[in-house]
């Protein structure tokens, strides 16, 4: 049997985890399910397989059409407004915040110092490899 901890859908273990951690719970969700926008013409128009979410403590909400199955839009709902919900309680120590921290570390340039250090420690090694070569007399 697969705990989903009162979820009406199944989520995976992280997930799970992080909702128990946050003090999510299932009852404080109202979910709705709405006629989505955009593309996908007369399907789109006739069919409620958006899903709108909203914590009803934070008043966060979410709304998912990713997919064209409101199954899977309604999976993909629920892991965003964990991720969310994440974000907004914990702040600069979520998992995003700390995935976007990275990403920003390493396309940010190196300071002059530092890429000075690393072009004299090229450098060095180049001299250690040229003195390996053989010596033509």
């Amino acid at each position: 049997m697969v705990n989903n901890a009162g979820f009406p859908v199944i989520l995976p273990d992280e997930f799970l985890d992080k909702a128990s951690r946050l003090c999510i719970q299932a009852e404080d969700i109202d979910e709705q399910f709405v006629r989505g926008g955009g593309k996908g013409g007369q399907k789109i128009n006739k069919t409620s397989s958006c899903v709108l979410l909203k914590h009803i403590p934070t008043g966060v909400e979410v709304r998912c059409q990713k997919h064209r199955e409101q199954s899977k839009n309604r999976i993909s709902a629920y892991k965003l407004l964990i991720r969310k919900l994440d974000s907004l309680k914990m702040g600069e120590e979520s998992d995003e915040a700390k995935r976007i921290f990275k990403i920003r570390k390493q396309k940010k340039r190196r300071s002059r110092k530092a890429k000075e250090k690393m072009l004299a420690e090229k450098h060095r090694h180049s001299e250690i490899k040229e003195n390996r070569r053989k010596v033509d007399f």
